[in-house]
């Protein structure tokens, strides 16, 4: 009896434990395959800590900056607005000024005011258009969508601005059934925003069983594939900001000259220079540049001069450089509204009183802080030039990495001609080589005519070479010449006119041979110890750059500069530009 008792219990605690561990079994089964309830706080999920600031979601992504809201305006920082939403608005922090360009004004409005410029006509907001703090400024976004095509929509608690500058058709599906967007793909992720039957979600990755999509509140998260219904593709509707250039072009093509002016009494060597060249229908000579860090300039023009040119029929555009007094600090002139505006006043006002036709900007060696200004200077002075006829065009290195915030696209919505300067591929302080082989100056077209239509740009071609010396360094630089990177020379250039390049290799005795890969010809030759190497410019390798420039339907070609010119050269010329 005891012993059956025994056996009893002994069962009645297996039984036990079994049921308990099959309770626990189905109950990870169940936990397994019950959606959590968990819900995601959206200030965590959006990043926010505070009820001034708004998550922007821009064209369904959450993007990193946050608006920040004030007297109920969410307003963008510059940064957000300038690389995100629209490059043209341009922000002096210098004197607290906020600019935007439109095709025909200069639009002002000042930090902390309600009050804009359109030119000189005021006009007023309800709202405070931009503020600036010690870092940046923040521009309100009802006044950026003045000059942008995008749309928006705000939601509160938590503040997210929905935000889209991307109009293309998305994948779309309504809600079937009443479910959850969820942060992952995945039944135990927890929950961001309950969706309702019919609601419908922007589709934006496709997955095996769970979609991302985004909703129209700015939630981005998974949705089961199963509880979607068909996809459609949607439009969305927005109003484009329409803007129209235009642009002061000749019906014929460019043949210019630069003529370098130092001084006022060189402007009297004008009707000999021109009458060395043959269908010269532009000239430009160098006479104005900046003088001081106001943006004054040094002016050596000349009214005879003009009357002279245009009894030839010859074309002024006189130039504009930032390189001849060397302690001007060019960003500081550019980064300072009234500075530029007093470069671009006196430009005008010189063009007025002197009857010149056009302008010619030759800023080189900017530093990239200058890149804003330096478009913002372009843009202004257009402007003006347009509503005075004149011509404005504007010389470029060939795009480089390095050189991109020259922006050559914003460039040609306001400039009438873009010139690329062929030329520099070798320069002072730079190993030797070429001053522009065939190879690069087509690469520079090609470059170019990626941002700028073909019809706005000039291929401009040096009259000039350079002379390479290699002089041999000392043979008692024991130290320095065990070093695996010694150089056993010296390396020193000149720059020099076409036909005294060819006088040097003349006088050595030397025939130069010509380089298919550069298009040129090249000689080398020691003198004294001292080896020189020179990549030469003649009538031949010229024309292949007109070639060039022809095939690639350009508006014109320059010359740097007349006076370096070869006589032989214009009747070819001649040949390409008629």
């Amino acid at each position: 009896m005891e012993r059956r008792r025994q056996r009893q219990s002994v069962i009645l605690i297996a039984a036990v434990v079994i049921i308990i561990i099959f309770v626990i079994i189905i109950g990870k089964i169940i936990d397994r395959y019950t959606p959590t309830k968990e819900v995601m706080d959206l200030y965590e999920y959006y990043g926010l800590t505070n009820d001034t600031s708004a998550a922007i979601v821009l064209n369904d992504e959450v993007i990193e900056p946050q608006a920040v809201i004030k007297d109920g305006m969410a307003y963008l920082d510059y940064d957000t607005v300038k690389n995100l939403l629209n490059e043209r608005f341009y922000w002096d922090g210098y004197e607290n000024i906020l600019l935007y360009t439109t095709p025909e004004d200069v639009i002002s409005a000042s930090a902390s005011s309600k009050d804009y410029y359109v030119t000189k006509e005021k006009k007023s907001e309800n709202y405070m258009i931009v503020y600036a703090d010690t870092s940046t400024a923040y521009i309100a976004v009802d006044y950026v969508k003045k000059f942008t095509d995008i749309t928006y929509q705000f939601f509160s608690e938590p503040n997210v601005l929905v935000m889209r500058t991307d109009f293309a058709k998305a994948k779309t599906a309504a809600v079937k059934k009443a479910t959850q967007v969820r942060y992952r793909g995945g039944i135990k992720s927890p929950i961001l925003a309950e969706v309702e039957k019919d609601d419908v979600l922007t589709i934006l990755e496709s997955g095996d069983n769970w979609d991302k999509v985004a909703t129209s509140k700015g939630v981005i998260g998974y949705v089961q594939q199963k509880k979607l219904g068909k996809e459609e593709e949607k439009g969305y509707k927005h109003s484009p900001v329409k803007e129209e250039f235009s642009h002061i072009l000749k019906d014929h093509k460019i043949n210019m000259g630069w003529h370098q002016v130092t001084t006022t009494d060189a402007n009297s060597t004008v009707a000999n220079v021109i009458s060395n060249t043959k269908g010269l229908n532009v000239i430009s000579p160098t006479w104005f540049y900046l003088n001081d860090n106001d943006g004054n300039l040094m002016n050596l023009a000349s009214a005879d001069y003009v009357d002279y040119c245009h009894s030839q029929g010859v074309e002024v555009w006189a130039l504009v450089s930032n390189l001849e007094n060397e302690e001007v600090d060019t960003t500081e002139v550019l980064t300072h509204t009234s500075k530029r505006t007093n470069v671009v006043n006196q430009l005008i006002a010189a063009a007025i009183q002197y009857n010149f036709d056009g302008i010619n900007v030759d800023f080189e060696a900017l530093s990239k802080d200058a890149g804003e200004g330096y478009i913002q200077f372009i843009r202004e002075l257009s402007l003006k030039c347009e509503n005075n006829g004149i011509v404005l065009s504007v010389d470029n290195y060939v795009p480089m990495e390095y050189n991109l915030f020259y922006d050559r696209k914003e460039q040609a919505n306001f400039a009438d001609y873009v010139i690329i300067m062929g030329y520099d591929e070798h320069y002072a302080g730079s190993d030797e080589g070429s001053v522009a082989s065939i190879g690069f100056v087509n690469q520079g077209i090609e470059d170019t005519l990626k941002e700028v239509p073909a019809e706005q740009v000039i291929l401009a071609a040096p009259l000039y070479t350079r002379v390479w010396a290699l002089t041999p360094k000392d043979a008692g630089e024991d130290v320095e010449a065990a070093s695996e990177d010694y150089v056993p020379y010296e390396l020193s250039s000149q720059a020099v006119g076409m036909q005294e390049a060819w006088n040097m290799v003349s006088a050595n005795g030397v025939e130069p041979t010509w380089s298919d890969e550069d298009g040129q010809y090249y000689a080398e030759y020691v003198n004294d110890g001292v080896t020189y190497k020179i990549w030469l410019e003649d009538t031949r390798s010229l024309e292949l750059k007109l070639q060039a420039a022809t095939d690639n339907g350009l508006a014109g070609v320059a010359f740097w500069k007349l006076g370096f010119d070869d006589a032989s050269l214009w009747d070819t010329a001649i040949k390409y530009l008629n």
